[in-house]
């Protein structure tokens, strides 16, 4: 065919002419002047942004016939068969269908020849990652110790794949993906030496659809061109390309933050209809929250975001009254449900789901903020004059009080009890009682560890002098403890009292603790529904675990 596609036709020929890679053109020019031109190098990158490209200048630069040179002359025999693609000491080797041992064991048999008629025999090999283990092997020794007239130059968009056995014998490159806005100037100019008229928004959609490469932008350019004759308007670059239009992906980023639920269908439905595809335009909303929240906290957005002036600018507007903590939580959700549309079979509802789960959730606040009303909700529940309680471990353990037990002769013999333990049970009064009744728990508690906190929960009763009575909360556990314990009990009390004393347990409904109970429920279940208890399990993505009332 006689018609050159542009990716070809524009092709760079020098070191100055390839966009968006000063760092390698710098570094090989300072190489070739210097006569320090590696005889193994590597060029990685991803597609389109001029691997292949640069290894053919590198070709030209050293066989030209003033060479080798910074500038090839792209007019001796050297380089114009070079640009051909017909040079006979310059091989272009695919490293996907020349992948097998054989085939490198045969170059390696050929390089030991001299060049036809320059001065280096070049091997440029591409998606050199798509050669086989044993390839490799094969070509270890080679690139490692090449004759003096061999180069070997690589390239690849998967460097990961290559052994480390082979990268530790190239010196490496590494290509960038190239900017919007330098795309778009090169498009600009071969635009105008192809006679089209391309406004700038137009140039730069067709950028970014690119994405970094400068060979997939001049393939849309050529599409374009190809589809209309003349003035070509930003709509009709949208409808050839099959991209979502620039403003309908603010539009919905505003119905977003709005929680504008018709005004966001409406705009999907617009998309589908249109016959865009979905996946794409849903990837491109999340690109465009990324962007606008970078935008939003930090300082160099604008080097962060590789986008125009204007459009920076107009995000700039419509973050301007937007937390950024609610900018995340967006972002967050978006980026989180992306598998889920990339997966689907029906993308219209899996992005129409997303949609409406984002916009049931309030906005997020600060976490400063937050704090603040988790306190004042702490107050709210608690009353003005409430008082947080002591944990039980940090109460001041009182002193036990000591019951002075007097000596008192025993009705059959005038004898004493021993050790002078024996003491009539009190009469009356409740300060006696309450030192009674602590003096017999400090005993139960020395004797019968065990069963010292059951008789803890119960209350005294009364006591007088032949009788204890206790009081026990309705517990199974404690009755069953006290009743089990029962003979341990009364013995301790015939060494406190010196005499048997009937000791008489009661079970009581615990009446007043229902209540409290109850209380303590309706305020838990106040606590739960409280909106800010809601946003804060949005947030966190958290669950409740347990509920304490103070």
């Amino acid at each position: 065919m006689s018609y050159l596609v542009l990716a070809r036709k524009y092709r760079p020929q020098t070191f100055e002419e390839v966009i968006g890679q000063g760092h390698v053109s710098r570094t090989l020019t300072n190489a070739i002047s210097n006569g320090r031109v590696a005889h193994a190098i590597m060029f990685s990158g991803p597609r389109g942004t001029g691997k292949t490209t640069v290894a053919r200048i590198l070709a030209k630069a050293m066989n030209c016939q003033d060479g080798p040179t910074r500038i090839p002359c792209n007019a001796c025999r050297s380089c114009k068969e070079i640009t051909s693609g017909n040079a006979v000491d310059v091989y272009e080797i695919d490293g996907a269908s020349n992948n097998s041992v054989d085939q490198i064991r045969e170059l390696r048999d050929n390089i030991k020849y001299m060049p036809a008629h320059s001065l280096y025999k070049i091997y440029i090999i591409d998606e050199v990652h798509m050669l086989s283990i044993a390839a490799f092997n094969a070509l270890l020794k080679t690139l490692e110790e090449p004759p003096e007239h061999v180069l070997f130059v690589f390239a690849t968009t998967e460097a990961h794949k290559i052994p480390v056995t082979i990268l530790s014998r190239c010196q490496q490159y590494d290509f960038r993906r190239i900017d919007v806005d330098p795309i778009a100037e090169h498009l600009k100019m071969i635009g105008i030496k192809e006679g089209g008229e391309f406004d700038v928004e137009s140039l730069t959609l067709i950028a970014r659809e690119a994405g970094g490469s400068m060979r997939d932008a001049l393939s849309l350019m050529d599409q374009v061109m190809a589809c209309v004759d003349g003035a070509v308007s930003y709509s009709q670059i949208v409808d050839i390309l099959g991209v979502v239009d620039r403003k309908t992906i603010f539009e919905m980023s505003a119905a977003l933050l709005q929680g504008n639920v018709p005004g966001l269908l409406e705009l999907v439905d617009k998309v589908y209809g249109q016959g865009y595809e979905l996946k794409k335009m849903y990837a491109d909303l999340i690109e465009h929250f990324r962007n606008l929240l970078v935008i939003k906290i930090g300082k160099n957005g604008r080097k962060l975001v590789d986008l125009p002036g204007h459009e920076i600018e107009q995000m700039q507007k419509q973050v301007e009254k937007v937390s950024p903590v609610f900018l995340n939580q967006l972002f967050d959700m978006l980026f989180g449900e992306e598998a889920m549309v990339r997966l689907s079979g029906q993308p219209r509802l899996a992005i129409e789901m997303v949609f409406m789960r984002l916009l049931r959730i309030p906005p997020a606040i600060a976490i400063d903020t937050l704090i603040e009303k988790l306190d004042s909700l702490k107050r709210e529940v608690g009353g003005p004059d409430h008082e947080i309680p002591v944990r039980a471990e940090e109460k001041p353990i009182a002193p036990i009080p000591e019951v002075a037990l007097e000596k008192r002769d025993e009705p059959d013999g005038g004898k004493t009890t021993d050790n002078a333990t024996a003491s009539p049970l009190p009469a009356g009064g409740n300060a006696k009682k309450e030192k009674t009744w602590e003096a017999f728990l400090s005993a139960v508690s020395d004797k019968h560890p065990s069963i010292a906190p059951s008789l803890a929960k119960s209350t005294l009763k009364s006591l007088d002098q032949d009788k204890m009575v206790i009081e026990i909360e309705e517990n199974g556990f404690t009755v069953n403890m006290i009743k089990k314990n029962l003979g341990s009990i009364k013995g301790i009390c015939r060494e406190i009292f010196g005499k048997q004393v009937d000791f008489v347990t009661e079970i009581v409904k615990t009446r007043g603790e229902d209540k409290k109970k109850s209380i303590e429920t309706r305020a838990k279940k106040d606590a739960l529904r409280h909106p800010l208890v809601g946003d804060t399990l949005e947030i966190f993505n958290g669950r409740v675990v347990d509920v304490k009332t103070v």
